[in-house]
């Protein structure tokens, strides 16, 4: 299939997506001469890279919002057939030497979130047969804002010190320091809490679903 132009504007970009609502995954795989995967256990990210490139997102790979010129970030929600979001939601990598922002007014993770397009993918089992909903495009208010920068204040001086032996899932009311890497060998050079050097499996930062589920109620007044 022939790459789709990236939309011109908010507009545009919300348009497609609301197009899209309501077509299974099976649809958009056909219309984009793409195969479906029997599962997602090798393919995680096989959901977002079909949304993508229907969409017109061209940031790829690279540290950018899925749509640069927009600023617009585009992030998966998968939820049941009533709406009850089912996991967590990752936003980035979060790198032991500081590279994701000290602090919150400056970090990756705040830009990543300031405007995001969620698409609510609904159902489970087979892969084809989950359904597109009803997008959604979202700024935190003032208080999912204070949330977010409370969260990210705590885990990152936690994460920065090299004291990772304190962070657990308990931490953090809407984000969450989870690891994250291909296989449990995968580790990465960090300086620990003595300032010596030693391995460490890789994370990220991921939105709680109790977060996300909120969002989603608030906006669609559930």
């Amino acid at each position: 299939m022939k790459l789709r132009a990236p939309p011109t504007s908010e507009d545009e970009l919300f348009q497609r997506a609301r197009r899209l609502a309501g077509r299974d995954l099976s649809w958009l795989a056909k219309r984009l001469d793409r195969p479906v995967p029997p599962d997602l256990k090798h393919d995680k990210g096989w959901i977002g890279h079909r949304l993508e490139e229907a969409l017109g997102a061209t940031a790829g790979n690279l540290a950018d919002c899925d749509f640069p010129k927009l600023g617009i970030e585009l992030k998966t929600l998968p939820t049941d057939e009533n709406g009850k979001v089912s996991g967590s939601t990752f936003v980035c990598g979060a790198p032991y030497d500081g590279g994701g922002g000290r602090h919150w007014e400056s970090c990756w993770v705040r830009k990543k979130l300031h405007r995001v397009l969620w698409v609510p993918i609904v159902g489970g089992g087979y892969v084809g047969s989950r359904r597109i909903g009803t997008p959604l495009m979202w700024t935190p208010d003032a208080e999912e804002e204070a949330i977010l920068s409370a969260d990210y204040t705590e885990l990152a001086r936690i994460l920065h010190s090299g004291e990772l032996d304190q962070i657990s899932g308990k931490r953090g009311q809407a984000l969450q320091l989870r690891p994250k890497a291909l296989h449990g060998d995968q580790t990465t050079w960090m300086l620990d809490d003595e300032g010596e050097w030693a391995r460490a499996m890789p994370r990220a930062w991921y939105l709680r679903a109790k977060f996300t589920r909120r969002m989603l109620e608030k906006a669609f007044l559930l």
